[in-house]
């Protein structure tokens, strides 16, 4: 068999669709979502990232706020500049861009971060509600995943889910979103035994732990569901994932791609968190889909069972 892919590209831009129509309720009301993105330093990589979501965020109707301050930015500093961005009414979103340079503590800074403006969803509070089942912003990649099974109408309840990586950012909320969904979830790590094992009893398998083709076919069950969040290069610049993507296509039943799945994903989920937080400072928001607008006759057909 050959895996069918799960556009994330596409996928993200229905979802933006679906933000830019509520942006213009909001605005109907006077509010304009504004998202605030600090940047520290001049990391390529995080300028590259920084670009694309003050892009998409505009592209939205959102307003952003890009703050670059330079590496030798002392932790009052930054401190400082994230007090006045939780005091700041125009300002719903906050997302101090990862990895901050040596001398600075990112934790101290993370938590600094108003909860309610966490849209990164990395606040120890935002951490703890997802933990308990009653999340306030979830985690952008997580998020994005899990609409990303929403969209090809995939049955996590009974299944069972395979998460390589326990990293805060991605594998902890990941592994909980899929046990909210009643999911059967196992986390591996570095320390797991025979992990081909583990992985090729997985109906969905979801690697997240930055390493260039840690996953092959042969730890993967045919037909699984196979999610590659890692962003790896190679020696010639080329961003590849955790997936040996040619190899596994062959034996998944769907597959995401590097570039051009997760990534997409991780910058849409952030603009709904944006304006969820907007539609909560006017007692406004009701829980949906991100895919509430899309007509259901344009989803993919799924099975009806785990695999």
């Amino acid at each position: 068999m050959t895996a069918r892919i799960i556009d994330g590209k596409a996928l993200a831009a229905r979802v933006q669709s679906g933000v830019a129509r509520r942006v213009v309720a909001l605005k109907a009301r006077a509010i304009v979502p504004g998202l605030a993105v600090v940047l520290v330093g001049d990391d390529a990589a995080s300028a590259i990232y920084v670009r694309n979501k003050v892009r998409a965020c505009e592209a939205a109707g959102l307003r952003s706020f890009f703050i670059h301050l330079p590496a030798s930015t002392s932790q009052a500093a930054l401190l400082a500049r994230v007090a006045e961005l939780n005091a700041d009414p125009a300002v719903h979103g906050i997302l101090v861009q990862l990895p901050l340079p040596h001398h600075l503590d990112a934790r101290e800074i993370v938590d600094a971060i108003a909860f309610e403006k966490d849209v990164d969803g990395l606040h120890p509070a935002n951490a703890g509600l997802t933990l308990v089942g009653r999340p306030h912003f979830r985690s952008c990649t997580p998020y994005g995943v899990m609409v990303m099974l929403e969209s090809i109408n995939y049955p996590l309840h009974g299944c069972n889910a395979v998460v390589i990586g326990r990293s805060n950012m991605v594998g902890k909320p990941m592994a909980m979103l899929l046990l909210a969904a009643n999911a059967t979830v196992t986390i591996c790590h570095s320390a797991t035994r025979d992990l081909a094992s583990v992985t090729r009893r997985a109906d969905l398998l979801v690697a997240a732990v930055g390493r260039r083709g840690l996953v092959t076919a042969e730890m993967v069950k045919p037909g699984a569901v196979v999610i590659d969040v890692g962003t790896n290069r190679t020696p010639e610049g080329r961003l590849v994932g955790d997936v040996d993507f040619a190899d596994v296509q062959e034996v998944a039943g769907w597959i995401s791609p590097v570039p051009g799945g997760v990534g997409p994903m991780t910058v849409a989920m952030l603009l709904v968190n944006t304006v969820e937080s907007a539609e909560r400072s006017i007692g406004a928001y009701l829980p949906q889909s991100p895919l509430l607008v899309e007509d259901d006759a344009t989803r993919a057909e799924a099975p009806h069972q785990p695999v």
